[in-house]
């Protein structure tokens, strides 16, 4: 088991790419998944949970600069990256609203593996994705009721309850669990990247399935601002980094927090509140963003001893 967990880790991208193929060539047997997102959610996240500890938010004490430049930009970047991408590429509806619930969401949960890869500041990335998490609840339905260019039926409570409930919640479970049972849960640790990965997986092809149609159709343009939008997070994400003035390590630590959304929370959101169509932008970018964020990964590892 632990050598499919280190299996399953090393070929996140290319796994999610797998899932993605699956729901698109049996749309009818895997579609129904669509409907479980939020569980398949909040099993990620309680994994999330159970990789944190209390000295993982010391960080915010001791470079509060570090971590209010990584959140902030997260917050700012994403949501009207999405906003302007979507305008920039006629999407409107629900297509444009999938772009937004994407941009306001929180980090990624694959982000803190990627920036390790990358040789960036792994503390700063597992602070910058707890703390953007636990403001997510506030944060992210003010945005999607901010930038969403249409009348929504749903409330800013409905919002904030859903995600407390797949995210917050969860995440906290996963951190009290392994405060008072730590030495159980670190015997653990090496196979929770199967977990996370087969939930990301099978989230991605319920989603994809269940909009077969659509990326057939429309898909392509939808993909291509999903592309954009993520390249727009890492690139202003660095960018936003450098001007502070942060090292390196941080700087990359920045880039992939931004660039990389958690995108299953986006699905859950659409899947629960909207309509399949609007979890489509969110299928996408989980593919994307584990492609372009591996990929950059790989190439900061062998700039290693390069400047900047």
């Amino acid at each position: 088991m632990r050598r499919v967990a280190e299996f399953a880790g090393r070929w996140f991208a290319v796994l999610v790419v797998l899932g993605g193929a699956i729901g698109l060539l049996a749309p009818t047997a895997v579609a129904p998944v669509a409907q479980h997102i939020p569980l398949f959610l909040g099993i990620i996240m309680f994994g999330m949970g159970l990789t944190l500890r209390g000295r993982d938010f010391a960080l915010v004490a001791r470079r509060p600069w570090a971590v209010l430049i990584g959140v902030v930009a997260q917050f700012l970047v994403m949501p009207l990256a999405a906003w302007a991408v979507g305008g920039l590429f006629g999407l409107t509806g629900m297509a444009l609203l999938g772009m937004i619930l994407v941009g306001a969401a929180p980090g990624g949960t694959a982000s803190n593996v990627i920036v390790h890869l990358g040789k960036g500041d792994t503390a700063l990335s597992v602070t910058m994705t707890a703390v953007s998490t636990l403001l997510a609840p506030l944060v992210t339905p003010a945005l999607i009721l901010w930038l969403a260019d249409e009348a929504l039926d749903v409330a800013f409570r409905d919002l904030f309850v859903s995600i407390v409930q797949v995210v917050l919640v969860p995440v906290l479970a996963g951190l009290v669990l392994r405060a008072v049972a730590s030495r159980v849960v670190e015997r653990l640790l090496p196979y929770l990247p199967l977990v996370s990965v087969t939930g990301i997986v099978v989230v991605v092809a319920g989603i994809v399935a269940a909009n077969a149609e659509t990326v057939l159709g429309t898909g392509l343009l939808v993909a291509l601002a999903v592309v954009v939008h993520n390249l727009f997070g890492l690139a202003l994400g660095y960018g936003a980094a450098k001007v502070a003035r942060l090292d390196r390590a941080a700087r990359r630590a920045v880039s992939i927090e931004v660039g990389m959304q958690n995108s299953g929370l986006a699905a859950s959101l659409a899947a629960t509140h909207f309509t399949p169509a609007a979890a489509l932008p969110a299928a996408l970018f989980s593919v994307w963003h584990n492609v372009s964020g591996s990929a950059l990964a790989s190439w900061w590892a062998r700039r290693s001893g390069v400047r900047g």
